[in-house]
């Protein structure tokens, strides 16, 4: 009999085919997303150091406050804003974006074009 995969297994499939050719560098970090049902997380990662540089997420306090009235793809997009501006304060301008095995639409796709519109490029 078949037995059918569950999605965040067939994610994590995706997500380390993506990570065979998406590294980040000092130079150009990388851009890691992760969403959970009810919130979304985003980090900035040197993987050559195995740091994270710079995080945000809709589960702390400041971010929180900002979104209690929006919806999660609002919330997304706000979350781009605030990582992409605590980027820049780092010196951090160009990135590589890892969608983490998520299809790029919906609030994957929203979290990027808030941190476009907060001054990263990638």
């Amino acid at each position: 009999m078949f037995n059918k995969r569950d999605r965040n297994e067939v994610r994590l499939i995706r997500h380390e085919r993506v990570r065979k050719k998406i590294s980040g560098t000092p130079a150009c970090p990388r851009l890691c997303v992760y969403r959970s049902l009810n919130h979304i997380y985003a980090q900035i990662i040197d993987d050559v150091a195995g740091n994270t540089l710079v995080a945000a997420s809709t589960v702390e306090g400041e971010i929180q406050s900002q979104v209690a009235e929006l919806d999660k793809k609002g919330a997304s997009k706000v979350v781009g804003k605030v990582v992409a501006e605590r980027a820049l304060s780092k010196g951090i301008k160009q990135v590589v974006f890892d969608r983490g095995g998520y299809i790029y639409t919906g609030r994957v796709a929203e979290l990027a074009a808030g941190a476009r519109e907060g001054g990263l490029d990638f």
